[in-house]
């Protein structure tokens, strides 16, 4: 159980650390522009963000969702549905753009290269990677996210050590840095609707490949937790050289700098690893989710959203960081609001149907064991278990069966391809 939630929680990690958090752009705008109360709100934002998490795989996880718009329906009315839907469209293409114009500061920043240099180079890199098997490519680019980890680390701890703790002073220069939000605690509730309405559709998803709803929420705690020892580290860092990096686009990358100039270069790359990611993931969903009615379109859709995007991206990055995420933000405080609700008025129904599952686990494994009887009885309870379920009876089944036959490997001789030994007749089969 442990292991399984803890790989949730690391892809949930994977989801909220994108390339914003990369650059550190976004604390600096949102948490060190307010000093000191940035501090305060950047470990609310966290802790906030933790329950979100949870709901939001919990609720995934509840209904099975492959998608987003599953969840939305079922926890709101259809008006309040489409506004979510639609709210999450207009990020996942305000995120795809806001990414070029990064990709194009990290490399002036790091390598002096034409801001339309970087930002075409990541604008061809992503629609080269949506035409191919966009899975093996964010797989490949997810195994960056470690090495960020890493650099957070590594800059936190060098900062700490090396600052001269000189309060007025920081607290001076944190002042004239650039944010679109009016104070602290303000600026940490709009991140943390930033964070879930980017971040809301794949945790959705995250949490549908899970039957069990404890693993989920388990995943969600421990993905929030490693989250908030991450923002606090970054955002601590930045703190204490704000006289340093408060101007610059990517503040991250010239603390790491500072470090030693060999790891600029290394930085520069995990950052663009990440922007790449983030970029090729948002405009993917928007094409998808734009062209679901007509499949065959998704191509033609997928390259103008990219190409549309691109054109706006030459705003400049710290200017889009500050104009367009916080308007997201807010939208975010609304998906907030409704899915708290809806997950809160579930807390009873998910509990019963955490059990009911357990349950059907165990009588699946009974099913699946060629040691072990499963009776008429036992077939007599999987279906009161299957009438009694928010799932449907085949889907949820068929679903269990799937995650017992996987736990127990290919190896195991009622998983391969020879038939399973004779069972009474029962709906787990």
């Amino acid at each position: 159980m442990f292991r399984q939630a803890t790989g949730i929680g690391m892809a949930f990690v994977g989801v909220l650390v994108g390339a914003g958090f990369a650059s550190g752009q976004e604390m600096l705008q949102f948490f060190v522009a307010f000093g000191l109360w940035g501090i305060i709100g950047a470990a609310g934002a966290a802790l906030i963000l933790i329950v979100s998490g949870i709901a939001a795989l919990q609720l995934g996880s509840y209904l099975l969702a492959d998608e987003h718009t599953v969840v939305f329906r079922r926890v709101s009315n259809p008006w309040i549905a489409w506004f979510l839907d639609a709210s999450t469209i207009v990020t996942l293409f305000a995120i795809g753009f806001v990414m070029f114009a990064g990709g194009g500061s990290n490399m002036e920043q790091q390598f002096g290269w034409p801001v339309w240099a970087g930002a075409t180079l990541t604008m061809a890199a992503v629609l080269v990677a949506g035409m191919l098997d966009v899975s093996r490519v964010s797989a490949i680019i997810g195994a960056i996210t470690p090495f960020l980890i890493v650099f957070v680390v590594a800059a936190s701890v060098w900062s700490m050590t090396t600052s001269s703790y000189d309060i007025p002073a920081l607290e001076l220069a944190a002042g004239s840095v650039q944010t679109g939000v009016p104070n602290w605690w303000l600026a940490a509730l709009n991140y943390v609707g930033l964070c879930v309405i980017t971040a809301v559709s794949m945790t959705i998803v995250i949490g549908g490949s899970m039957l069990d709803m404890r693993v989920a929420g388990l995943g969600g705690v421990i993905g929030g937790i490693i989250y908030l020892v991450l923002l606090m580290l970054g955002v601590t860092a930045l703190y204490l050289h704000v006289d340093a990096v408060g101007q610059d686009d990517l503040p991250m990358l010239t603390l790491v700098n500072a470090i030693h100039p060999s790891l600029g270069p290394t930085m520069a790359l995990v950052i663009c690893g990440m922007i790449f990611n983030t970029a090729l993931a948002m405009f993917y969903a928007l094409g998808k989710r734009l062209s679901r009615r007509r499949p065959e379109r998704f191509r033609v859709v997928f390259v103008a959203t990219v190409l549309v995007g691109f054109a706006l991206s030459f705003v400049g990055f710290r200017d889009l960081v500050s104009y367009v995420f916080p308007p997201l933000g807010y939208l975010g405080l609304v998906l907030i609001v409704v899915m708290g609700i809806g997950w809160l008025r579930r807390r009873g129904r998910i509990g019963d149907e955490t059990e009911r599952r357990e349950r059907l686990h165990r009588l699946a494994q009974r099913k699946l064991d060629p040691d072990r009887r499963f009776n008429p009885e036992h077939a007599a309870e999987v279906r009161r278990i299957a009438r009694a379920s928010n799932l449907p009876g085949d889907e949820l089944r068929k679903a269990m069966l799937d995650e017992v036959r996987a736990a127990r490997g290919p190896d195991d001789e009622s998983t391969g391809g020879a038939p399973e030994p004779e069972r009474p007749e029962g709906p787990v089969s």
